[in-house]
This record gives C-alpha cells, structure tokens and sequence, in this order.
C-alpha cells in the first residue's frame, strides 16, 4: 500500500490543503447595488413627488385672519373677493413718478388730503410727510406723492376762481420772538392772513400751534446771509456764502426741525446768499425734493429765486411791496392802499409786514372794509405757482 510520501507532490497538496466551510461575499457588488438603488429612489421621488420646500420643514400661517385685532387695520383691509389694490410708480425724491414706469392698474381718484394722515402730531406735522433727522421731524413728500405745500396750505379762492375779484395776501413776518406778542396778533388779525414764525424763541411750539388753532397759513423764516453780514445778523444758522453745500444743509434741516406744519419757507434777509447760484441752488433743489413752497419777500432785484424755483418745480412768488418800512399808522395804510391798486391792476398782490404791534393793529383795521371795497384777502399759497 502506497504511503503519502510516495504520492505526487501536487496531489499531496490539495488533500492536505484544509477545508474552511465558509464562503467569501462579494462586498463591492452589494456596495455598487445599494447606491445605485438609492439613487433610482431619489430620482423617482423629484419626478413623481410635488414637494417645492424640497421635504424641508415648514409651517403654514393664514395672513387673513378674523381676528380684528388692529381696528386701523380692518378698517383698510381688502374684504374677501374683493378686488386687491395696486401700487402706481415709486415717488422719487422730487415728487414726481418717472414717466418711464408704468403701474399695473390706474390708481382711481381722490382727495390726497384724505389719503395721507389727518391728524396732525403736536409739531403740527402729518405722520406722512416727516422725515426723522438727527435734528427733529423735517417735511419731506408722502408715499403717495402728496406735498406739504399741498397739505397745510389753508383752502381759498385762487386767480383762477376769484371771478375777476382782486386779491391780496398779507404776510406777516418776525412771530415767535415774543410769546405775549405772536398771540395778540394771531388775536387780531383775520385768519386768512398768513403767519411766517422764526426759528427762535421758547415758546414757538405754543405760538406756532395757536396759529395753526386759529386757522392760519404759516412759513417759515429761513435765515440767509445779507451783504452786510456779520454787522446785520439774521440769527443763528444763517446759510452761508462760500460755505460747503453738506454744511448749509446742515443748518437749513436744522432750522427746518424747529415745528411742522408750514407750506414753504420765506427769507429772512439774504441779499447776498440768494444771488448767489452756488449757494442757494442746492437749497433750492432741497425745497423742491421735499414738496415746499418758498416766497421771496421782494427786498432785493439781485435774488434768483424765480428761476430756481421754476428749475426745481418749487411753487414760488415774490411780495410785492414792504408795507411797514416806516412804520406809522399813516405810511402803513398808504402802502396798503397803493398794494389794492396793484391787486386791482394785475388780478392779485402780496404785501409783507412785521409784527410790530403797530403793524399788526393797522393791518386788522383795514382788513374790516375790504369787503366793501370788493377786494379778497387769501392765504399767500393762492398765489404761488411751480
């Protein structure tokens, strides 16, 4: 019998080699089969599955609620199948819509005093026309393009509805400065006389509100540099010549901060400042960005307030006559009757005075017999055209 050192080496070998009775899997194929498979399952569920948040948690909220918690709310909100507003143009800062854009739908019309904010904060300011600086509360124009000149200007007849009736405005100037002062003449004097307020004095607030209680059209005072400067100051604040446009818009919003409630500005002084294109065209344009009016008190033939004014849109008009330069009863009244004839004359006229007690008084007394004379005192506003 043959031992198994006799058999053939290779024989020997595979009966010696031992059994291991487990079997080897083949990992990377199951590996390759699960990937494959997973990726045949998120591409069936991007066909098949309509998920935009992409599985991604999420929450629904109604934006219509019932509730009525917000009384200014409800009262405005759109009811259910109603018909949604659109918004027109963006007002740019000017005031006026691009004439390149175009709105989905006509907005309908209606009275823009309505639309903005009808009640007034204690400045005298409607919420919609401020603008917060770091000097206060300074009118700018609404979202809806509505302008302060527009908003605080007192109702009246104007040229074009007078029928053939002359008009005249009288503005008074330098209130605020005396408390006891600015209230006897908001007192005396009719309400369709027009108010200009300084931007000085402790109890502006209060005398600027009587004003407004009383029914008064007000400006402001807007100090500017005269030819003799510093020798005949206007106050503090007054816009400079040869100043950096930055640093007299500085004080202008500072000035401009003092109360609300005013259509335009009116010059204190400022012979030299407002012949001077450099320096007064960026308030100017300052003016017309905000939707104000401004009214050239007449002292000086140098002033380019008309053509900047017309540049920049701003409603505008300059006075016709200094009614007080002597300031007596006698010369005030003679002023006055040559001011009806240049009113009677060119349709309307705008006469400015101070509030110098006499001058007050005076202007009171005439105003009684105007109505006999056929002739209509109106706010300065009626006048003033962009």
């Amino acid at each position: 019998m043959a031992s198994d050192l006799d058999a053939p080496l290779s024989r020997r070998r595979a009966k010696t080699a031992p059994a291991s009775g487990r079997r080897h899997l083949p990992i990377a194929r199951l590996a390759s089969a699960g990937i494959a498979a997973l990726l045949l399952i998120v591409a069936l569920r991007v066909v098949l599955v309509s998920d935009p948040d992409g599985g991604r948690p999420s929450a629904e909220v109604a934006i219509n609620s019932t509730r009525h918690t917000n009384a200014v709310a409800g009262g405005n909100a759109t009811p259910p199948g109603s018909e949604a507003l659109t918004v027109g143009p963006e007002i740019p800062a000017s005031g006026f819509a691009d004439p390149a854009a175009t709105s989905l739908e006509e907005l309908p019309d209606s009275d823009p005093v309505a639309t903005a904010m009808t009640e007034p904060d204690e400045s005298g300011n409607l919420a919609d026309l401020v603008e917060q600086t770091e000097y206060g509360a300074i009118p700018r124009i609404g979202g809806n393009g509505h302008t302060p000149f527009a908003a605080y200007a007192r109702p009246s007849v104007t040229p074009d509805t007078a029928s053939g009736r002359p008009l005249i405005a009288i503005v008074v100037t330098g209130l605020g400065l005396n408390l006891a002062g600015s209230l006897e003449a908001i007192e005396k004097l009719p309400d369709n006389v027009t108010l200009a307020f300084a931007p000085y004095g402790r109890n502006l607030a209060r005398a600027v509100g009587s004003a407004r209680a009383e029914g008064h059209e007000i400006f402001l005072e807007v100090p500017l540099e005269p030819f003799d400067y510093p020798e005949n100051d206007p106050g503090p604040d007054t816009l400079l010549t040869g100043q950096a446009p930055r640093d007299n818009m500085r004080k202008l919003f500072k000035v401009m901060s003092r109360f609300g409630g005013y259509v335009g500005l009116i010059n204190n002084m400022g012979a030299r400042f407002t012949a001077s294109g450099t320096d007064f065209g960026p308030m100017m344009e300052e003016l017309g960005a905000r939707g104000l009016g401004y009214l050239d008190d007449g002292s000086s033939n140098r002033s380019l307030a008309p053509q900047l004014a017309q540049a920049n849109r701003v409603p505008f008009n300059r006075a016709d006559m200094m009614l007080d330069a002597n300031p007596a009863r006698a010369p005030i009244l003679a002023a006055l009757a040559e001011l009806e004839a240049k009113a009677r004359q060119q349709g309307a006229a705008i006469g400015i005075i101070s509030a110098l007690p006499i001058s007050v008084q005076t202007i009171a007394e005439w105003a009684r017999g105007l109505q006999e004379k056929g002739i209509v005192i109106v706010p300065a506003s009626a006048l003033m055209k962009s």
